[in-house]
């Protein structure tokens, strides 16, 4: 017997990598993304109707653009400073720091590099800029509760994470 495939009003659960595209691995979570198909739109939609149909035990690829993943990389976003300038608790790569502009919005910037004396924070994603494709394996499917169908969403406590996909 078959078991359930992945559609609308279903809990589906998968693993997934991120690769670029050169096939190097750029993200394998340890645990499982647990979704609700059709619900709040946790995952890139890309991967969402890729998914539909499937069922526990297939896997998949999916490419995007740098336009359906993380966007382009704004070089706006990017800016150097003299490392003197610079707290020493920022001073190594990948450090991160929320910056707020003169609306009192806040961007998360990350030490992308130090050289030369200077420190350069970039407020693009990790992965901006890049053509990135999901290797997906389907862990399971199940019908989802009333509640959960109602809320859009997996109940709290189901196995695996949350999606932080896009």
């Amino acid at each position: 017997m078959a078991g359930a495939r992945v559609s609308q009003r279903k809990v589906v659960s998968f693993t997934y990598q991120i690769h670029d595209e050169a096939g190097r691995v750029l993200e394998k979570p340890d645990l499982p993304v647990t979704y609700l198909h059709g619900g709040r739109g946790d995952i890139f939609a890309q991967v969402e109707r890729a998914l539909d149909g499937h069922q526990e035990g297939d896997q998949l690829e999916v490419t995007l653009t740098p336009d359906e993943a993380f966007g382009s990389h704004r070089a706006e976003l990017t800016f150097t400073d003299e490392l003197e300038n610079v707290p020493p608790e920022f001073r190594f790569v990948g450090a991160e720091v929320e910056m707020h502009n003169d609306r009192g919005e806040a961007r998360k910037f990350r030490v992308s590099r130090i050289a030369d004396g200077q420190l350069t924070v970039d407020g693009n994603h990790p992965l901006a800029g890049k053509q990135i494709t999901f290797l997906v394996t389907v862990v399971d499917v199940r019908d989802a509760t009333p509640q959960e169908t109602a809320m859009g969403a997996p109940a709290e406590g189901t196995a695996g994470t949350r999606p932080q996909l896009h």
